[in-house]
């Protein structure tokens, strides 16, 4: 889990285009994350775990 103050500090518009730092919005993890769901790769597990991804399932073969 991120600071509260490193998330904040990332809503704010950079400087520059490519300070862009995306962060999940449920935990602020900067690392793994997929813009498709906007959260990173371990809070999206557990939601696709839970069904609370619509169209999302395990894959299994």
């Amino acid at each position: 889990m991120a600071k509260k103050s490193v998330i904040e500090r990332s809503k704010k518009t950079p400087k520059f285009k490519s300070r862009v730092v995306r962060r999940c919005f449920v935990c602020g993890r900067k690392r793994g994350y997929m813009r498709d769901f906007d959260m990173c790769r371990i809070c999206f597990r557990e939601a696709a775990n839970e069904g609370l991804i619509p169209g999302i399932k395990k894959s299994s073969w």
